[in-house]
């Protein structure tokens, strides 16, 4: 087992959990430090306010009757479950993609985790221009960001490296 570890993309799992970490320790500070609906701001562009998320991105099925808090978390731990056995399966030579899945992963289990054990997501950072303002979100969801900008490098940079693997054996062939 903890050749798995150092062979797979498994090596790569203290990025989810210091993703959670730090989600976790932010949502609770926040909670200590505020209450709901109250607003700090820190920047002219940004504030940190306390709200519940009961939906998922951009507060989707927000107001939905309750069900949406379990189908989320069941959506979270499969897709969770899948990047674990994924992870698992990725040889030690790959390292971009599971480092993607990776914060991926540990921004999800940091929604799930509140979602559980809150019944709604901790959401307080919030940009705003103007009247104009971004849906709060979280260190989770930024985790998550990260994780799918990475999937999307990976995208351009593997497109290119099978752009020359094609054209390598294209000359090889000649």
């Amino acid at each position: 087992m903890p050749n798995l570890f150092r062979t797979t993309g498994l090596r790569f799992l203290w990025i989810s959990v210091v993703g959670f970490v730090l989600d976790q320790w932010s949502k609770y500070a926040v909670m200590d430090a505020m209450a709901l609906y109250d607003s700090v701001q820190v920047l002219p562009f940004f504030n940190i306010t306390y709200v519940h998320n009961y939906g998922a991105a951009f507060s989707f099925l927000h107001s939905a009757g309750g069900w949406q808090r379990w189908f989320f978390t069941a959506i979270a731990l499969v897709v969770s479950a899948m990047i674990l056995w994924w992870l698992r399966q990725t040889p030690k030579e790959q390292r971009l993609l599971p480092v993607a899945f990776a914060f991926i992963l540990g921004g999800a289990l940091g929604n799930v985790y509140d979602r559980i054990v809150h019944g709604y997501v901790i959401d307080f950072l919030d940009f705003y221009v103007g009247n104009w303002s971004w849906p709060a979100f979280n260190i989770a969801d930024s985790v998550i960001f990260i994780g799918a900008a990475l999937l999307i490098l990976d995208m351009f940079i593997n497109r290119e490296q099978d752009n020359d693997n094609v054209a390598d054996s294209s000359v090889e062939k000649k």
